[in-house]
């Protein structure tokens, strides 16, 4: 598999883990869903969900780079996804719903 696939796996994942943190918030939460109130259990959910996916993307660039390299690749990738997450949040909000198919949501 080419790195170039594999950096970009990493950053989707650094994307869908902070949405997915920020959708376990009820502000942004709101923004995606209307008013619907955000369940305790789906915001647990959302939130292992984003921590269990910035795990898998610290994983995928050191599989990439060498030790000393793979966590600087991670934080600036982390930086990208805060960004493209925020932008998309205060633009689009209801595109980051895409991130809740296939989650239980009530």
């Amino acid at each position: 598999m080419p790195d170039a696939l594999k950096f970009t796996i990493a950053l989707a994942a650094c994307v869908a883990g902070l949405g997915w943190i920020a959708l376990a918030m009820q502000v942004h939460w709101e923004q995606v869903r209307g008013a619907q109130v955000l369940p305790r259990t789906t915001a647990l959910v959302l939130r292992l969900l984003g921590g269990a996916s910035l795990a898998v993307s610290l994983a995928v660039c050191f599989w990439v780079d060498h030790v000393t390299m793979a966590p600087l690749v991670w934080v600036m990738a982390l930086a990208g996804a805060a960004v493209l997450v925020a932008f998309t949040f205060s633009w689009r909000p209801r595109w980051m719903g895409l991130l809740l198919v296939g989650l239980p949501v009530r």
